[in-house]
């Protein structure tokens, strides 16, 4: 069943010296199924390859009625980038927050690797099968949808291993894989994607990833590639910081006698709990003796007070003047270190 057609086709000019720095990606969507407007992002964090982020928008236009719509410039890049081209039909009343959370419901996009003299052509099927190919002479634009299939014949070979054995082996398999068709595919770009999927904290392989970069000297090598090719770029830039915090986190510093200062932050904890319940037991004594040292209209007084009766009650109980059962209750509050009813009814409580 047919629920969307999305035609699209993106030409970028490269027709001289004069102009080389102009750009055009037009395209053609089904204005029965989408409408609203067209963005173009480029991508420079490549933890952020999917999604809509406002940050990353370079262009965005509106198709005409017939759903043709075009994007025109001098702003791209001269060397290669990565771009994605989406369409959302996210309602105007939760549009801007939506795409301030990175995320609309029903859209589609297409990542591709592209630079301001390309022409690129994104055909489509009919059968749901949307940007599953890539035409350009940028040999490396359609380098994301390569890794995309691998990605594909991953998950499908992981749904059919259950014993741990035999995932470790997968897992292994997988991962020798995706950088050996990276590194065949000439675009450190791709090996980024690739990388980006398999170092993912979220996923299952994160743990094996951790493993693999203690042996592997697959990453260094990458990292070569990177500053080869994109020098200076902020995905060369990424990548370095992420493999520094990340081998920092397999090789914690063998000089920091971790297990030491756990010894020592327990010797403290333990101090610090005893000299606790010494000033406590302390404290509770030393109110025991100041209890036992009431005389006994005080100690009668105490306990009126601690039977919730007024001043005037008092006085009345045991037969003295408001200014009389005032001068017990302060001579109490001093032997008990104390400075109120409440502190003497809470000290009596948890005693």
């Amino acid at each position: 069943m047919r629920n969307w057609l999305f035609i699209l086709t993106i030409l970028a000019c490269s027709f001289s010296w004069v102009c080389s720095g102009q750009y055009k990606f037009s395209g053609q969507i089904d204005m029965n199924h989408w409408e609203g407007e067209v963005y173009l992002s480029i991508v420079k964090d490549y933890r952020k390859l999917s999604g809509i982020y406002p940050e990353q928008i370079i262009n965005k236009t509106s198709p005409d009625s017939s759903g043709y719509f075009t994007f025109s410039g001098n702003n791209l890049s001269l060397q290669n980038n990565i771009y994605r081209i989406h369409i959302d039909s996210c309602p105007e009343e939760i549009k801007d927050a939506a795409h301030f959370t990175g995320h609309c419901l029903n859209s589609k996009e297409v990542l591709f690797v592209a630079n301001n003299a390309d022409t690129i052509s994104l055909p489509f099927t009919f059968d749901q099968e949307i940007f599953c190919s890539v035409t350009s002479t940028n040999e490396k634009a359609n380098a994301f949808i390569k890794i995309d299939s691998l990605k594909e014949l991953m998950r499908y070979e992981f749904s059919t291993y259950r014993s741990q054995a035999n995932w470790d082996l997968n897992t292994k398999k997988w991962f020798e894989k995706f950088q050996e068709y990276g590194q065949q595919l000439d675009e450190p770009l791709a090996e980024l994607y690739a990388y980006a999927f398999l170092s993912d904290r979220s996923r299952d392989v994160y743990t094996y990833y951790l493993q693999d970069l203690d042996r592997s000297n697959y990453y260094q090598g990458l990292l070569t590639r990177l500053n080869s090719k994109y020098p200076n770029q902020s995905y060369t830039e990424q990548f370095k910081k992420e493999l520094s915090a990340d081998y920092f986190l397999i090789h914690k510093p063998e000089d920091t006698p971790t297990s030491n200062w756990i010894y020592i932050l327990g010797s403290l904890l333990s101090v610090s709990l005893l000299i606790n319940a010494y000033l406590l037991f302390f404290k509770r004594k030393k109110r025991f003796h100041s209890t036992t040292s009431l005389t006994t209209q005080e100690q009668k007084v105490l306990d009126l007070i601690l039977q919730h009766r007024t001043n005037k009650e008092i006085a009345s109980e045991i037969f003295v003047s408001v200014s009389t059962v005032k001068t017990h209750i302060n001579s109490i509050y001093k032997k008990l270190h104390v400075s109120n009813r409440d502190e003497v009814k809470s000290l009596y409580k948890t005693s």
